[in-house]
């Protein structure tokens, strides 16, 4: 049986360049290649850059299709994947959030994009957190989804504990078809029903490239307690949650929104878990628009 996500690609693919942005695969430096989907040509250049960084568990324009179409009209559309995920890879060695934002940055910048916002979901929101740290003149403002500003250990061992697995990767990188649905019943706050020859194909098609690397990725994830310290932040910060996560739960964002220290603003989904942009996208894509609208005005920035 041919592969349904495979067949589904290509459709989207295409679907996205009629919403008028399109694949462009940007050197970071030898060896190190990250793909973008980025404003076509013929779509006016001097509307404000949203770049949106995807989870552990999609590529880019898998996880964040329906916010493209439902905001490339407006915005400057900026879609990467993130090292390991889709197209993008990379012959060195490091790991780390750190490293991730860099190249991110390093391609924005290459792509032109002298300021943004970024919306991150999850281990896109960590990689997130980590550019406003490092690049403040770049990342103007964020909008975090069902994130946290680090794994720490102490994070760690609680939403392992909700969620029901020893680790991560036993999550994160499933082996088996059961796998996949565990996975998505836990991203999930209902999860449709979907036929195992689906699941299988899921599997297929995002979880068999790269697993070394992605392992590594979230050994580099975790950070000691000890070890963190709160960056001191000057964008505007936007808590966009799914009320039914139960990976980083009500406690988590209300712990968030204490770090931040008045920097940041919650806005909820009801019935939505992890995966909100997908599970509930008319929902995300409403509160979405009223945030970026409360910091651009007529195509243009306040």
């Amino acid at each position: 049986m041919v592969n349904t996500l495979s067949l589904y690609k290509p459709l989207l693919q295409g679907l996205m360049k009629l919403a008028g942005v399109t694949p462009r695969a940007v050197e970071i430096e030898p060896g190190t290649v990250i793909r973008f989907w980025v404003p076509s040509e013929t779509t006016t250049t001097n509307k404000p850059a949203v770049v949106f960084l995807h989870g552990f568990g999609l590529d880019g324009i898998l996880t964040w299709q329906f916010q493209v179409l439902a905001l490339a009209k407006k915005y400057a559309v900026y879609v990467p994947d993130l090292l390991f995920f889709g197209d993008s890879i990379t012959d060195k060695t490091e790991r780390s959030p750190a490293f991730q934002a860099e190249c991110m940055a390093k391609g924005l910048r290459k792509l032109r994009v002298e300021k943004c916002t970024l919306v991150g979901l999850s281990y896109g929101g960590i990689v997130g957190f980590k550019m406003a740290e490092m690049f403040p003149n770049l990342v103007d403002s964020m909008v975090i989804t069902c994130s946290v500003m680090a794994l720490t250990e102490s994070i760690t061992c609680a939403g392992l504990q909700r969620i029901g697995f020893s680790s991560w990767a036993d999550y994160l990188i499933p082996e088996t078809v059961e796998d996949v649905k565990k996975l998505l019943d836990v991203a999930f706050y209902k999860l449709p029903w979907i036929p195992d020859f689906v699941y299988r194909h899921i599997l297929e098609a995002l979880y068999f490239d790269h697993k070394k690397e992605r392992h590594e990725l979230l050994e580099a994830l975790i950070v000691k307690d000890k070890d963190f310290t709160v960056p001191s932040f000057t964008q505007r910060i936007y808590l966009l949650w799914g009320v039914d996560d139960i990976i980083f739960d009500k406690e988590e964002v209300r712990n968030l929104k204490e770090l931040l220290e008045g920097k940041a603003t919650v806005h909820c989904i009801e019935r939505a878990g992890h995966l909100v942009e997908l599970e509930r996208p008319f929902a995300y894509n409403r509160q979405l628009k009223q945030i970026l609208a409360s910091l651009y005005e007529d195509g243009k920035e306040n």
